[in-house]
């Protein structure tokens, strides 16, 4: 069955379509074209006229001719626009006209760069030229580490290995630095928060080699559509770039569907559980035969519906290889298989991760469900359009869960289809990232007095302070490197932990096997022992977990449960930076925060009801943070004017409020921010209301909600005021369940009071 089929079927299905809220028709668009830029090296032609290529669509062929007049540029434009044509073809002409040219080729992924290298490699070969184009990053050699810093014309990493691999070995890579010509940084709206932060001042580290070195390389930059992408890549490259972002490439017709599940308590106001609901709708494409990706938030969801959606299509033996899961910590080798069955057809569905959002190419999808919403429009645009990437007719499924912020998508489908995407927000001049690239820096090249840091702020204060630390020494007008140990080793791009756990199958005693990995700080949550660990559907129980050497040992069992665990947060006042004082004890405040994070305990749900069958305890040491917070500790006379439960009730209503408010206005994903209630606050010693930063050192989002407080306590009150829930609901203030029967009008007394007092 084709898309266009499976429309006319959906559409007539009344019991479908009583729960889809919006079903939006995208036309489609017919492509715009240019000729080739007269200064692009003519033997590229030919080669791509080989590949089809007779003319160049609007927005490559204006990167292309602001390429070749020696601006920086930024691409944005939809996924499959053809965005690799705008760097890889004045990339090409360089090199053909100058053997010597260099280029610098960063992605976010080693998915991403192994997918761009090959068609790259495939347009060199039909020039016959001798470029030779080399991937560096972890899965590099060793034996071959030398030829592709001595002989790469083309050398394809990722930040992480920029960071830690090739500049503070510099000296080893003189071809490349002496003369780089470009760099190309794709899909750059990922470089958000700690990730952004990083990679700016490690391209502030790259460009002081540069310039050390004689080059004086372009910049090449591309994004998915975002609110602001000129500032995101100014801020990336410390220069002024030239925006390019009108789409000239085709679009096929898309059908976009808001697809609310059905409530089964309407006195609670509770839904049926969004990960049943999207089963059910990938299920219905995968017996249809349409092939399909299935977005989850995170990599539990991924396996649960992993598991649900191979039993419906195991065989007589056993195989289930028509659907896969593929997430972060799966092995290379196991992302580059599943990469090549979806491009070849063999699997018909496959649920993700955002891993599988960027631009790999996994061939022609026919349809896409996003099991909740992404947490930005940006990454719901990204993930809708890996499907009907080849012109043809696609659907999306959009499922809202019973979370606020679905609710409030889904039934403002307008927010989600009108809105602009969302800022990229980072602040590269955040003490604890800039001092740690800033040690980076100095080992790599010393500092001589009156240097600058690309444009951070002046160095003098930094110098002085490694200097008095006897981590430089200031000799013959020069800051000189002089302790013992790496810089570069010391910190990871993506988190403040460097350290990956490894896991470990010990199911054959014989025959130990590595299968994934994962992060420090999701390892609590997900590999404490006697958790359930799942990896593509199979389920596997975690034995040990050995801290000191980073690795978890797993079992593989047959169980019908799978675990989650709970965490508890702790907040602690470091200082106070900014403090408004209101009448009767109220006051708000914006300052620094300890927070402190332990996992307690663990539950065990069923998979096919998902009820709570039993719960363990999980011993494992406490986790510590600095980051920036914003509070608001309520007034005396609005407190005694409650009953403790309340109060309780009101700001764990307000608090809800806030979690859908603020990643939609502070232009961040939900994750970015954190919202808290306490009742007996040790910050304020009061009822408050606090929100901060999930990044180390803070990246300006609760600086920013501090400017906007009244915007956001508005948007709250506007919610709680529209919905027409009774007494609470997941759309509002939270499940009545929850909140109480007396919770909104709380939260609705709290908020008004708030603001009433700001407007005082």
């Amino acid at each position: 069955m084709n898309v266009d089929q499976l429309v006319d079927v959906l559409r007539s299905d009344p019991g479908f379509m009583e729960q889809v809220v919006r079903w939006e028709e995208i036309p489609a668009r017919e492509a715009r074209y240019a000729p080739f830029p007269a200064r692009l090296d003519q033997r590229l032609i030919p080669v791509l006229e080989k590949r089809g290529i007779h003319r160049l669509y609007t927005h490559q062929a204006r990167a292309i001719e602001e390429v070749l007049e020696d601006r920086d540029v930024v691409v944005v434009t939809p996924t499959a626009s053809g965005k690799t044509m705008c760097y890889n073809l004045p990339v090409l002409s360089a090199i053909l006209q100058n053997p010597d040219a260099r280029a610098l080729y960063l992605f976010p992924t080693k998915a991403l760069s192994a997918d761009q290298v090959s068609e790259l490699y495939d347009m060199i070969q039909l020039t016959g030229a001798d470029i030779k184009t080399f991937t560096y990053d972890g899965d590099t050699p060793g034996t071959a580490r030398k030829a592709v810093r001595q002989a790469g014309h083309v050398v394809v990493t990722n930040p992480d290995m920029l960071h830690s691999g090739i500049l503070p070995h510099h000296t080893k890579w003189v071809k490349l630095f002496e003369n780089l010509r470009y760099i190309i940084i794709d899909e750059i709206h990922t470089y958000r928060g700690v990730f952004g932060s990083n990679l700016a001042n490690v391209l502030r580290r790259l460009l002081r080699l540069c310039e050390f070195y004689g080059s004086h390389p372009r910049f090449i930059l591309c994004s998915a559509t975002i609110a602001n992408p000129r500032e995101l890549a100014e801020t990336l490259t410390g220069r002024t770039v030239t925006l390019i972002d009108d789409n000239g490439a085709p679009v096929g017709r898309r059908h976009f569907v808001f697809y609310n599940p059905p409530v089964y308590n309407q006195q609670l106001q509770l839904r049926q559980s969004v990960i049943s609901t999207t089963r059910d709708i990938a299920g219905m494409l995968l017996r249809n035969g349409v092939q399909s990706i299935t977005f989850a938030r995170s990599r539990l969801v991924v396996e649960v519906l992993t598991r649900y959606l191979k039993d419906m299509v195991r065989d007589p033996l056993g195989n289930a290889g028509r659907v896969r899961g593929y997430r972060g910590g799966y092995l290379p080798t196991q992302r580059r298989e599943i990469e090549q069955g979806l491009r070849a057809g063999r699997i018909d569905a496959v649920i993700s991760t955002n891993a599988l959002e960027l631009g790999i190419d996994i061939g022609s999808l026919d349809a896409c469900v996003l099991c909740g919403y992404p947490g930005t429009i940006a990454s719901a645009w990204q993930q809708a359009g890996r499907a009907g990437r080849r012109q043809t007719s696609s659907i999306i499924f959009y499922v809202a869960s019973s979370a606020p912020v679905d609710q409030y998508i889904v039934t403002h489908p307008d927010y989600f289809l009108r809105k602009s995407p969302e800022n990229a927000l980072l602040n590269p001049d955040n003490l604890y990232i800039l001092m740690s690239h800033f040690k980076c820096a100095a080992y790599e090249l010393p500092f001589a007095d009156g240097d600058t840091f690309g444009n951070a702020p002046s160095p003098d204060m930094l110098l002085t302070y490694l200097s008095e630390e006897h981590i430089l020494r200031h000799v013959g007008g020069r800051y000189h490197w002089m302790a013992e140990d790496f810089p570069a080793s010391d910190f990871g791009l993506r988190s403040g932990a460097e350290e990956n756990f490894v896991i470990v199958d010990i199911t054959d005693p014989a025959h130990h096997v590595v299968i994934g990995e994962m992060d420090r700080f999701t390892v609590p949550m997900l590999l404490h022992e006697n958790a359930i660990y799942m990896h593509e559907g199979v389920q596997y129980q975690v034995e040990k977990l050995d801290l000191e050497h980073c690795k978890a040992f797993i079992r593989h069992v047959e169980v019908d449960y799978y675990t989650d665990a709970d965490l508890n947060v702790s907040l602690s006042l470091l200082d106070v930076e900014e403090r408004q004082d209101l009448p009767d004890s109220m006051h708000l405040c914006l300052g620094e925060v300890k927070v402190s994070t332990l996992v307690t305990k663990f539950k065990k749900i069923k998979l096919d009801t998902r009820e709570n069958v039993g719960f363990g305890f999980v011993r494992l040491p406490e986790m510590d943070m600095h980051t920036t917070a914003m509070w608001w500790r309520l007034p005396d006379t609005l407190i005694r004017s409650f009953s403790n439960d309340t109060l309780e009730n009101g700001l764990m209503g307000v608090s809800n409020l806030l979690r859908i408010v603020s990643p939609l206005y502070l232009m961040c994903a939900p994750l970015d921010v954190v919202v808290v209630y306490q009742v007996k606050s040790p910050i304020t010693d009061g009822p408050s209301l606090i929100l901060y930063d999930s990044f180390p050192g803070g990246m300006g989002l609760a600086s920013k909600a501090y400017r906007m407080q009244r915007l956001l306590l508005e948007k709250c009150l506007d919610i709680v005021r529209s919905c027409r829930c009774p007494q609470g609901c997941p759309s509002c203030v939270g499940p009545v369940m929850e909140v109480g029967e007396d919770g909104k009008a709380a939260a609705v007394r709290i908020l008004t009071c708030l603001l009433d007092m700001l407007t005082a």
